[in-house]
């Protein structure tokens, strides 16, 4: 089986040659040679974002202080099939493990099984990939409480009440679809959420142009939008930059880099507070993940645990029936901390 595999995958991989050339980002094959503790890669959602370039920091400098060689397999840009090219790829370089933030929730299944059935352990971090696809997903924090820090955000910035919209990622991104229903659930199951009016959920597939003509669509489409709430890094700076151009009076929240976010918060600013978590401590539990299931320490399965210099973990039930771990609960920036943040990330 593994033989068939490689040799089919040796196909995609003299395609992908022809096709990505020798872009900036082919540090994915600086260097493939099998350290002794391992060789494991990370599959982002798309080269030039930056909580993903983050998200690669974090896992490289963990397998590497662990003795391991660390790949960073870039996609050219967020699309699946871009991604699916960088995840067939790395088969190749003689990897023990893969790590990936996936674009599409179930697109990406067949390419990861090939991967599987080369012998090689697969889990996902940030943005899951089908549970039948992966052995444990690493997750920012749970789904509700991601949910309920944007919708007590909005709630609290448009004064309880107003149109408001959300500019979301990709449409079939697992995290965005889990925190936007669950922010629906919300607004339908609890009342306090009652003269909130979610009038549109937008996607700009984590492209920066693409986002900003979203957001320039949301404010001419709803003259009373009172906010934009955006789970998405690339979603807040184009919305902070859009507001800014038009000098509308709409707020911002949501998921941000505090770098790329700060000149526009502030109590009275276009963005008052808003939420993330240390993409460096993501990525980084995404690699002692994958080190630990190759290791054999853990299977994936609900129940388990395991250690590592970031702290205790348990392998918990996941919504979209799989297994999850999760980094810990949303952080708040604001005013007060964003300028010494924006110097870490």
């Amino acid at each position: 089986m593994k033989k068939k595999v490689l040799s089919v995958l040796l196909c995609v991989a003299m395609t992908f040659s022809i096709f990505a050339g020798c872009g900036k980002k082919d540090e994915m094959a600086e260097n493939t040679e099998i350290a002794e503790g391992g060789t494991y890669a990370f599959v982002p959602k798309s080269a030039d974002n930056a909580f993903n370039e983050k998200e690669a920091e974090g896992f490289k400098k963990a397998v590497e202080a662990a003795g391991g060689t660390a790949i960073i397999s870039y996609p050219k840009e967020a699309t699946v099939d871009a991604q699916l090219l960088a995840i067939e790829s790395v088969i190749f370089q003689g990897v023990d493990g893969v790590c990936i933030a996936a674009n599409d929730f179930e697109a990406l299944s067949v390419a990861i099984g090939e991967v599987q059935d080369a012998g090689i352990k697969v889990c996902s971090v940030d943005s899951a990939v089908e549970p039948s696809s992966r052995l444990v997903h690493c997750n920012q924090a749970g789904v509700n409480e991601i949910a309920k820090a944007l919708m007590d955000a909005v709630l609290d910035i448009t004064g309880g009440e107003g149109q408001f919209a959300v500019l979301s990622s990709e449409a079939k991104a697992a995290n965005q679809i889990a925190w936007v229903d669950e922010m629906r659930n919300l607004l339908e199951t609890d009342s306090k959420y009652s003269n909130l009016e979610l009038v549109e959920v937008a996607y700009g597939d984590d492209d920066s142009e693409k986002s900003k003509d979203q957001a320039k669509k949301l404010l001419e489409n709803y003259p009373e939008l009172k906010m934009i709430c955006a789970p998405t890094t690339v979603g807040m700076l184009a919305s902070a930059e859009v507001i800014s151009e038009q000098e509308s009076s709409v707020k911002l929240t949501g998921l941000g880099l505090p770098s790329e976010m700060k000149d526009y918060m502030g109590d009275d600013a276009i963005c008052p507070y808003m939420f993330l978590w240390n993409p460096n401590d993501l990525g980084a539990l995404g690699a002692y993940t994958i080190m630990a299931l190759c290791n054999d320490e853990i299977t994936g399965a609900e129940g388990e645990k395991f250690s590592c210099v970031m702290g205790d973990y348990t392998i918990q039930s996941a919504v979209d029936g799989g297994t999850e771990i999760i980094l810990g609960s949303p952080f708040k920036f604001d005013s007060s901390n964003v300028s010494e943040w924006a110097k870490v990330y």
